[in-house]
């Protein structure tokens, strides 16, 4: 069977292993990527794109997962999650850098620009100003909550943080960046249960992240012994 056009695209980019610095990687290949950008949106859309995600061909996963990284919207969040568990750990890879993306892009142009300006704000007060001005715009943008409760555990504002992450879980079931930050603020609040279950959920929905596993473990014996 011929591989789809995808894959042809996907080809020309150097080549990108799991062990790679993806941000080296898309540095050096910076004009490549977008001319693999402007090739996808011409021939692709999202829905086929998110159907492919599910491709026997690995390089095929692994192109349409840097595909919609790339250009994809929420529509394909769910798609992409079901990717942070397949077989091959490129596509895992892929998948879990594209759902940051996506949900960065989960807002409208407008509220997703707002978001990007508050993230580069480097004074904290006024960070959080933007923050509070976009949440209060787009309570349904779960990034926008979620970047406002990383802002409160930098602050050490723990539960703050916590209710900000269980808006962001209830509005993006999916988002283990919010699941495993929630048990970070447990851990910082001495809640090792309520942590424990918190980085569970968030192994649970991202399997690549093995730092858990130690966090877990510990956390689990520390419970047993008591």
């Amino acid at each position: 069977m011929t591989a789809p056009l995808l894959v042809t695209y996907f080809d020309r980019l150097p080549p990108l292993n799991p062990g790679d610095d993806e941000e080296l990687w898309a540095a050096g290949a910076g004009p490549l990527v977008s001319r693999f950008k402007d090739e996808v949106r011409a021939k692709y859309t999202e829905g086929t794109l998110a159907r492919l995600l599910s491709a026997d061909d690995m390089r095929c996963r692994r192109a349409a997962a840097l595909a919609l990284g790339l250009l994809g919207t929420m529509g394909c969040n769910q798609a992409l999650a079901a990717r942070l568990r397949d077989d091959d750990p490129l596509v895992q890879r892929l998948a879990s850098d594209a759902l940051w993306e996506v949900w960065f892009r989960g807002g409208t142009g407008e509220e997703n620009w707002a978001l990007q300006q508050a993230v580069r704000e480097s004074e904290p007060s006024a960070r959080k100003v933007a923050l509070d001005d976009l949440v209060e715009r787009a309570p349904e943008f779960a990034e926008a909550r979620n970047q406002r409760a990383i802002w409160f555990f930098k602050q050490g504002q723990y539960p703050k943080a916590i209710a900000d992450c269980e808006v962001v879980l209830r509005l993006n079931p999916v988002h283990f960046g919010a699941a495993a930050g929630m048990g970070q603020c447990f851990l910082k609040l001495k809640k090792p249960r309520a942590a424990l279950r918190a980085f569970r959920q968030a192994l649970d929905i991202n399997p690549t992240l093995e730092h858990l596993h130690d966090t877990i473990r510990v956390l689990r014996e520390a419970l047993d012994s008591e």
